[in-house]
């Protein structure tokens, strides 16, 4: 009976003491949710999305190139001279790195996947790996571009104070205050050493 078939399952999925099934399925839910697995999927969930297999590909291809151009060379190299890795692999990286920015712009639109969210677990997690080892393990940065704009709007700032106070200085006339004693309190003081004269 239809009616009866919802109790039935129910009743089979929580007979135990634990509900381990259920317990199971909304852990697996769960965990599904938080990892946004849905946006690495396609809309109808059939597979990867094609963003997701050109990303995954991308991050394969930067891996292999920073083992190959470590293989060989860590024992001749100080460990923070990986200058061959960064040279040599900067474009993979430079595209890998373009491509996830691409991807969490378009997931914020919604994205292929249809969900608007953050990107999934799979590309978060290849992508913080990539920038560790990157910046981190083999040390490779790149100078910014805006360093000399910044330093010169900085120090312009700075300098501000002094020139406004310098022209302040120089336009002004300095007035050297002279004190000038009245007749009156010269008079009164000769009047007191009359006074004590007579006295």
């Amino acid at each position: 009976n239809s009616s009866e078939s919802h109790n039935c399952a129910k009743s089979i999925l929580t007979s135990d003491r634990l509900q381990i099934v259920v317990t199971l399925s909304q852990f697996f839910n769960e965990t599904w949710e938080a990892a946004n697995c849905a946006n690495c999927l396609k809309n109808n969930s059939e597979g990867l999305s094609n963003s997701t297999v050109e990303f995954l590909d991308l991050f394969n291809k930067s891996l292999t190139c920073f083992e190959q151009n470590v293989q060989g060379q860590t024992i001749y190299l100080s460990p923070n001279n990986y200058t061959e890795v960064c040279k040599n692999c900067n474009e993979t990286y430079r595209m890998l790195n373009d491509l996830y920015n691409n991807l969490q712009r378009l997931n914020r639109q919604g994205g292929e996947s249809g969900y608007s969210a953050h990107l999934c677990i799979d590309v978060e997690d290849a992508m913080n790996i990539t920038r560790k080892l990157w910046s981190r393990t083999f040390n490779c940065s790149v100078p910014c571009s805006d360093t000399v704009p910044v330093i010169a709007v900085s120090s312009f700032i700075l300098f501000l104070p002094i020139v406004f106070y310098l022209s302040s200085f120089l336009h002004s006339k300095q007035k050297k205050r002279i004190l000038i004693l009245p007749k009156r309190i010269q008079s009164n003081a000769s009047l007191v050493n009359i006074q004590e004269k007579y006295s």
